[in-house]
């Protein structure tokens, strides 16, 4: 069963002043399953790192939950949520990490059209000039029903940098 991958909107990447969010709307109901792919970094001020909150639909009600897990090839951490307004757990360089590196992070969704709950997969990777490395593998579940129309990304205390980049696709299973 071959499948194909099908950039669905045009690249999304902040510009000069940063953005409070990276968004997609209008995503057309014609995929087996959606993919992001996105390229990141947070201006939060003095710190190594900040968080990516992910939300479907604008719905910010209490209709999430994950389990994550967390490498940094010394140690490892899981942590968990549910009833929890949006997805977080996978870190991206902030404005303490080695300047211009950018964390690389993949979200799944599959079925994502369907009239069912959406479980979707995240994993990402973050470096900081050689002292830490992590990785991060996040299983979610949405509890909304419609289809996904709307993908929003925000950082949980500041702003994506300017060449933050995001990228929509569908997948095609034929």
């Amino acid at each position: 069963m071959p499948t194909t991958f099908t950039l669905i909107q045009p690249a999304v990447t902040v510009g000069a002043g940063g953005a409070s969010s990276i968004s997609f709307t209008s995503i057309p109901a014609t995929y087996t399953d959606l993919v992001v792919k996105l390229s990141a970094r947070s201006a939060r001020a003095t710190e190594i790192r900040d968080e990516i909150f992910v939300r479907f639909n604008s719905d910010s009600g209490a209709n999430y939950s994950y389990r994550n897990l967390r490498g940094s090839g010394s140690a490892a951490i899981s942590q968990s949520g549910s009833s929890v307004n949006q997805v977080n757990r996978n870190d991206i360089p902030a404005s303490g990490a080695t300047s211009s590196t950018f964390s690389n992070h993949e979200i799944y969704i599959p079925n994502y059209a369907g009239s069912t709950q959406k479980s979707f997969s995240m994993d990402s990777v973050m470096e900081n000039n050689a002292t830490e490395s992590y990785m991060f593998l996040t299983a979610g579940l949405w509890t909304g029903t419609s289809a996904i129309s709307t993908i929003t990304l925000t950082c949980e205390v500041s702003t994506f940098v300017q060449y933050s980049t995001a990228y929509l696709y569908g997948v095609s299973n034929a």
